[in-house]
C-alpha cells in the first residue's frame, strides 16, 4: 500500500523522543490528521491514539501510524517535519510537490 505521507527524520526524532519523554504507552500509534478550518480549507493534526475502525496503518520509519480512511486524501503528498528556531518550534505540513508561491506586492 502507498503510503499517502512523509515524515522527516528530524520530525522522527521528535516525535520518537516525545513518546519516551511523556510515557506514551507502546501500544498506541502516532495519529495524523485532519479537521476543518485552516488555510485552504483544513488544518492539520497529529496526536496518540489506539487503533480504530476505518483505520488505515502504516509503518513509518519505524514509526506505527494511523490515518483515517476519509483522511487519506487530504494528506496524499504531503510531509511533516520539525521546525526549530530562536521565535517558535512545531511540526511543520508542507506539499513538496507543489510549487512555492510568491506574492507580488
Amino acid at each position: 500500500m502507498l503510503t499517502p505521507i512523509k515524515i522527516t527524520a528530524k520530525a522522527l526524532e521528535e516525535i520518537k523522543s516525545i513518546m519516551a519523554t511523556k510515557n506514551i504507552p507502546v501500544e498506541y500509534s502516532l495519529r495524523i490528521g485532519v479537521k476543518g478550518g485552516g488555510c485552504g480549507g483544513v488544518s492539520y493534526a497529529l496526536g496518540f491514539d489506539l487503533t480504530k475502525d476505518g483505520d488505515q496503518e502504516f509503518e513509518i520509519g519505524g514509526l506505527p501510524v494511523l490515518i483515517e480512511k476519509k483522511h487519506v486524501m487530504f494528506l496524499m503528498g504531503m510531509q511533516v517535519d520539525f521546525h526549530e528556531s530562536n521565535e517558535a518550534r512545531g511540526f511543520v505540513f508542507t506539499n513538496p510537490d507543489l510549487p512555492k508561491r510568491h506574492d507580488k506586492q
